[in-house]
Parts: C-alpha cells; sequence; structure tokens
C-alpha cells in the first residue's frame, strides 16, 4: 500500500536524457474492452464482507464479518485497498469517486461494451459501506483493522486474526479532508445512480450535504485523529484540496449555487488557484477539481466567479502540459516513455493523470479548444495521443513487454504482493492459515500465485522500466484499487471511442443491461505444425524494430525470439549473447549466460519468447548453449 504523498515531482536530468535517447516500443494492438472487463473484475477481489451470490471471483469467500461489532456499529463490507487486509477510508473514497466519474463521462461507452452494469455493481459495493460508515452526520468511520498488525501477518481475509479495531473521526476529532472526499464519493455516484435508482441516489446525496457540512465547519486533518493511519496514508496535502473537490461535486450533483460559490469564493484561500500541480491522486487532489473547474468555464458557468475560475483553469492546463513534457516543470519519464514519480506503487499516480488527460481532451475538443503550452498549442488529440501512450505501456508496450495488469496478455506479474491471491484459496484447502505460517509457507514460496488476481494493475517498474516479478518487492508487485479505478474511464473510452456528443453537456446514461456472466477469454497458444527430425528444435529470429539518431550516434532497438519447434517442453535453456553493448529485457543473467525470465519456467511446443535490447551497433550474436527437451 501506498506510505505517503509529496506535492510534486522531482526532475532527474539523467533519466530525462534517457528518455530523449531512446524512443517508445513499437506499439501493439491491444483489446481495451477485454482489459476494461478484467480491471472492473478486480474490484471483486478486493470485497470485504458478505460476498453475494453472482461473485464471479470464486475464489475469494466471505471476510470481515464483525467489523465495527466492538465499537457497536456494522462495518461489514467494503473494500481492501491494496494487498493487506485493512479497509483505509481515504483511499477507499478515492477509488469510489473516480469509478463514478468515470462512468459519468464514459458510461455509454461501457454500456456498449456491456460492462456498465458491472461497473455501477462496484461502485455500490463502495457507497454501501460510507453509508454504514456514516451513522450521524458528525461521525464518519474512517478505518478498519489497522496497519500495524495486519503487515505483521500473512493470511487470507477469510482467516484474519489481526486487529479489527476501527477508528473515527467526530467534531472533538476533526478530519477534513477523510470527509471531504467522502462527500465527493456520494455526491459523484449520485449522479451515477440518479437514473438507475433515484431513492438511492437521494440517500447518497443526503450523506454527501452533511459530510461537506461536517468537512467544513469542523477542519482539521484527518491522520491527526486517526493516528495509526499516518503510516500508511498520510494526508500530506492537508484538506483545503479536498474541500474544493467536495464542493466541486456537490455542484455538480445539485446546480446548487452555494457549492459554485464555496469555489469561487475560496479558490484562493484553499490553494484553487495557486498550486500548480504535477501529480493527482488519494492524497492530492488539485489538479482533479482544477479540471472540473475548467469545464465548468468551457461550459460557460463561470458566471462572477470568472475570473478566479481562470485561475483554476491555468493551474488545470499546467498539469496536462508537465505531463506532456511541454511545460516549464516537466513530470520524468522512464526511458521508455512511462510517467514516473516514485517507485513505490508509481502506476497510482500514471492511471491518475491519464484520466485527466483523457477528459482534459475531450473537454478541449468539444469546446473547440486547444492546450496552452509555454512550448505553444497541442490540440486535443495530441494530449489524447500521450494518455493512450501511458495506458499501451501498462499493457505491454515497454522495453520489457511486460503487461502491469495481472491476466491480461501472457507476460504478466505471477508472483503477486497480495495475501489473498497469494495463498491457496479456501475452498481448495480449507486448513486454517495461521499469521506467522503464512508468511513461512506462502509469502516466501517462488511461484507463481495460486488465485489469479485478474485485472489488478500493480506499482509497475522502476525510473528506468525494470520490473522484479518477486512478492517481497511490494513497491513493484502490490496492486492497490485507486491504481485501478481511473484507467475504468480511460479504457471505456479507448474501446468505445469518443461518440461524437458534446462532452461539456450532461451527459445521459443508457439504460442497464441484465449482467450476463461471460467466462473470460483466454488466448489459445498458436501452434504451427511440427518440423522433421533434421530440423533445429528451438528457431532464434532477431529482427530490427526501430532506430534514431542522438548528438550522432545512431542507437537501434532489436527484438529477439525464442521459439521452441520440438513436440516436447523446453526447459532449462541457457544462451550465450556476444558484442552486447547496451541494456536488455525480458531474460534472466546468471554469470556469463542468460536463462528464462522468472516468470516462464517452460515454453511448451510452438511457443515463443521474446526479448528486446538496445545498443549503437549490428544485432548481438545469440547462441543456444543447452537446454533440455521434456
Amino acid at each position: 500500500m501506498e506510505k505517503s504523498s509529496g506535492l510534486c515531482f522531482s526532475m532527474a536530468p539523467l533519466f530525462l536524457v534517457l528518455w530523449v535517447l531512446l524512443p517508445p516500443p513499437a506499439l501493439a494492438v491491444h483489446d481495451y474492452g477485454q482489459a476494461l472487463s478484467k480491471s472492473i473484475l478486480f474490484f471483486e477481489a478486493q470485497r470485504s464482507g458478505y460476498l453475494p451470490s453472482n461473485q464471479r471471483v470464486k475464489w475469494r469467500g466471505h471476510s470481515g464479518l464483525n467489523d465495527g461489532k466492538i465499537s457497536g456499529v456494522d462495518l461489514v463490507g467494503g473494500y481492501y485497498d491494496a494487498g493487506d487486509n485493512v479497509k483505509f477510508g481515504l483511499p477507499m473514497a478515492f477509488t469510489v469517486t473516480m469509478m463514478s466519474w468515470s462512468v459519468i463521462e464514459y458510461g455509454r461507452q461501457m454500456g456498449k461494451s456491456g460492462e456498465l452494469g458491472h461497473a455501477i455493481e462496484a461502485i455500490k459495493w463502495g457507497t454501501d459501506y460510507f453509508i454504514k460508515a456514516h451513522p450521524q452526520p458528525y461521525i464518519l468511520y474512517g478505518e478498519v483493522g489497522d496497519g500495524n498488525t495486519d503487515h505483521s501477518c500473512w493470511q487470507r481475509p477469510e482467516d484474519m486474526t489481526t486487529s479489527r479495531a476501527a477508528y473515527k473521526i467526530d467534531p472533538s476529532h476533526p478530519g477534513s479532508d477523510l470527509a471531504g472526499e467522502t462527500a465527493a464519493a456520494m455526491a459523484a455516484a449520485s449522479i451515477v445512480f440518479r437514473r438507475y435508482n433515484p431513492s438511492y441516489s437521494a440517500e447518497l446525496l443526503k450523506h454527501a450535504y452533511q459530510l461537506f457540512d461536517f468537512a467544513d465547519k469542523y477542519r482539521g486533518k484527518y491522520d491527526s485523529s486517526i493516528t495509526i493511519a499516518r503510516k500508511y496514508y498520510r494526508s500530506i496535502s492537508g484538506y483545503a484540496d479536498e474541500l474544493l473537490w467536495a464542493a466541486a461535486w456537490l455542484y455538480k450533483a445539485t446546480h446548487n449555487e452555494y457549492y459554485l460559490n464555496y469555489l469561487g469564493d475560496n479558490g484562493d484561500s484553499l490553494g484553487g488557484t495557486y498550486w500548480a500541480m504535477t501529480e493527482f491522486g488519494w492524497d492530492v487532489k488539485y489538479a482533479g477539481v482544477q479540471t472540473l473547474v475548467a469545464k465548468l468555464l468551457m461550459a460557460g458557468k463561470g458566471g462572477r466567479h470568472t475570473s478566479v475560475f481562470e485561475g483554476y483553469r491555468e493551474k488545470a492546463e499546467f498539469f496536462m502540459c508537465s505531463c506532456l513534457g511541454k511545460g516549464t516543470h516537466n513530470v520524468q519519464r522512464t526511458p521508455g516513455g512511462l510517467l514516473f514519480r516514485q517507485r513505490w506503487n508509481n502506476m497510482q499516480f500514471v492511471t491518475s493523470a491519464t484520466y485527466l488527460m483523457t477528459v482534459y481532451s475531450d473537454y478541449l475538443a468539444s469546446a473547440g479548444k486547444s492546450l496552452k503550452c509555454s512550448s505553444g498549442y497541442v490540440s486535443p488529440s495530441e494530449l489524447f495521443s500521450f494518455a493512450k501512450s501511458q495506458v499501451d505501456y501498462i499493457l505491454g508496450d515497454n522495453p520489457r513487454a511486460t503487461s502491469y495488469m495481472v491476466g491480461y496478455g501472457n507476460n504478466y506479474p505471477r508472483q503477486v504482493h497480495h495475501r489473498a491471491s497469494s495463498i491457496v484459496s479456501f475452498k481448495v484447502d480449507p486448513s486454517f492459515v495461521s499469521c506467522r505460517g503464512g508468511y513461512s509457507t506462502w509469502y516466501k514460496r517462488k511461484g507463481s500465485d495460486p488465485n489469479l488476481l485478474t485485472g489488478a494493475v500493480v506499482g509497475g517498474p522502476d525510473a528506468y522500466d525494470n520490473f522484479a516479478d518477486q512478492r517481497d518487492d511490494y513497491e513493484q508487485t502490490e496492486p492497490a484499487t485507486y491504481n485501478n479505478a481511473p484507467l475504468l474511464g480511460v479504457l471505456a473510452r479507448l474501446h468505445g471511442g469518443h461518440g461524437g456528443y458534446n462532452q461539456l453537456l450532461p451527459v445521459e446514461l443508457p439504460p442497464l443491461k441484465p449482467i450476463v456472466n461471460i467466462p473470460t477469454p483466454v488466448a489459445k497458444p498458436v501452434i504451427g505444425p511440427f518440423p522433421g527430425s533434421s530440423a533445429k528444435p528451438i528457431g532464434i529470429n532477431q529482427k530490427l524494430t526501430t532506430s534514431w539518431i542522438q548528438k550522432g550516434v545512431t542507437y537501434h532497438r532489436y527484438s529477439a525470439t525464442i521459439t521452441n519447434k520440438s513436440p516436447k517442453n523446453l526447459k532449462t535453456l541457457r544462451l550465450h549473447i556476444s558484442k552486447l553493448y547496451g541494456p536488455i529485457w525480458g531474460l534472466a543473467k546468471s554469470g556469463s549466460s542468460y536463462l528464462f525470465p522468472e516468470w516462464i519456467n517452460s515454453l511448451a511446443p510452438g511457443k515463443s519468447l521474446e526479448f528486446v535490447y538496445i545498443h549503437s551497433a549490428s544485432p548481438a550474436k545469440v547462441l543456444v548453449s543447452s537446454y533440455i527437451l521434456v
């Protein structure tokens, strides 16, 4: 799970130079509809409480059934935030807000893909919990369980023996950031349910009103009240951004001028017109609220606040230009082109930024405007194209040819830092997994997870595009709900297209279709005819994929494919590679030899393994040293 968040990206000149040197890899054709389906399915694996009869992730079971009991309140339900078994209110609320925003903007596309119903179910699983967590106007439970005891154990949610204490905010112990984000989540979700369940929508809006009043009236940081959260979800940005964020969502949900005036009257004092951000996420909401206010301005709804709202818009465009690399303070990127802020779960910032760029490009297109950056004007299509490149990187268009969405493609993380997926399902083996026993038996086990955490977006690679598929590398292999939530809208947009309507106008959500549980398709390997016995059992094919010139030096990116042409399984392959003068991705190194990467144990007949390398010379010489056919 994410421990803390800073307020801006740092800039490392070395990384920038490398990115300039290396062009993005050759693009693949992705099935965005399949990726959308899988990304929504991940939320079912994160469910806490009594699982419904239509639960599709069958290896999970009921858990946390006594949550809130010791505090005299029902807190059963909600989501586990990441690879642990704690329910943290702040990131959970941000997750629900972003899922709701995805549906509000791109619900039509989700409807065409057949995923709208599943997306709405995922939102409701969160809002049902928030209704329970908000039993009185000025009381909100913001955490169940604690990271200290949870992190000392490696157990399935169904076996939990850790503390399930509940922690709340109230007038004596305020938390404006927590209450404000939860108000935003309830207001955004009320828009989603307005067509499908009006009475439920009204109930959500009632909670949103009360929570905003609570946040604004009793001001304070939530982690000063729920101090146990500081180590895991510290509120670095404070609460001013959440107050503006909540007001923006309440205005969007109600059109009540009070909230529009709140944004205008408090834009300067609460930082909406001041903070120029290069990140957006569960802690820092400024870029999000600035994007929402910029939309109001483009739609001609600024009124007497137009001049103030121009300040919001300028900061929104600062964010977009910084991500594009066309601003005065640009976001760092990896050599392969991925936005990079930090090693620990960097992907959360990538998906959130990608969502803002996607919706902003559609707002600009609808308004007939361009993005104004310090280096010149940028078209909406160019902004959207860059957002798409980030999604494509996540799905496998990167130097390692690795998909960072579990279960998408053929090469994805197998040893995810996730308690439930890494331990055999209790439905397969109901034997109790003890606190420390889980560490010794399952956490330290080298091998693929027994349960596939389909759709989970993990933390991702480091600043050099390197990635270790190891369960104990929680910085890179732990997933989180707030990694996935912003992707729902972007994937729906990529799969369904724009639709040709004005994105500045209220979007009419389509009628819901009955949800049919269709098995997720599995890609079938292509196996050709086997060669005769005189043919070589292992084929090696190298090709030049792209070249470029930097400072008078010509660099080349090569792709090499190893194919098992025999009718038997290929194991224990050792390669000798000479005349290699640059970085290589897709193989493991042992001494002077190169081996299968950790995520591959063998190659079946007809299957291939691809690796890539970059240098300024002719192709390297790749030879097979030894192998075993079984």
